[in-house]
């Protein structure tokens, strides 16, 4: 049985989604989630779906070893959904292709700091680019840069607003991430 860990941000809707996915497998399970706010929805998700949690701060992520032993001790596979942080170079070294983000746009367009959520929708509507879709793929050192997994493309409607592609942007992360995160897993082991 691979484990995977959830490092996420936020409200956990793609936490949520990947951990009902595996709830039933017998090849991964959702082992931990891990968040860098105290006060996530995420966490709250977590519990109620009886996934162990905690939250950490920059020290626990960077200056110290608290958030990697976690890791190592807890997963095989450590898994972004929504967790804005840059992941240090010990932890990447720690799990060589093993760690996958998603993205909301077709990297390596609209990726790098800061380029998330609705600040990727409003870029895509306002440069009234005719796709966008989800990246997933394996993190590196450096933000949106990992090898390329799996892309999902839809067309840009010249009425969509920002939120209309959030909400396709949604639909297809909800799609396509836990099983892309499988093919993966499975085909590297």
């Amino acid at each position: 049985m691979k484990r995977i860990a959830i490092l996420a941000s936020g409200s956990g809707t793609n936490a949520e989604n990947i951990i009902k996915y595996f709830k039933n497998s017998d090849s991964i399970s959702v082992a931990h989630v891990l968040s860098n706010k105290k006060d996530a929805k995420v966490l709250e998700r977590a519990s109620r779906l009886d996934i162990p949690n905690r939250s950490f701060d920059k020290n626990d992520f960077i200056a110290t070893d608290e958030v990697l032993n976690i890791l190592k001790e807890n997963a095989d596979y450590v898994i972004l959904a929504g967790f804005l942080w840059k992941v240090p170079s010990k932890i990447i070294d720690a799990f060589p292709n093993k760690i996958i983000n998603i993205h909301p746009a077709l990297l390596p367009k609209y990726g790098g700091k800061g380029m998330y959520g609705m600040h990727v929708h409003n870029a895509v509507v306002e440069n009234k680019e005719k796709q966008t879709g989800i990246t997933i793929h394996y993190v590196n050192e450096n933000y949106d840069e990992g090898a390329i997994i799996f892309q999902k493309s839809f067309d840009v409607l010249e009425s969509d607003t920002p939120d209309d592609v959030a909400q396709k942007i949604h639909s297809l992360e909800y799609e396509y991430f836990p099983k892309i995160i499988e093919k993966a897993i499975l085909e590297n082991d």
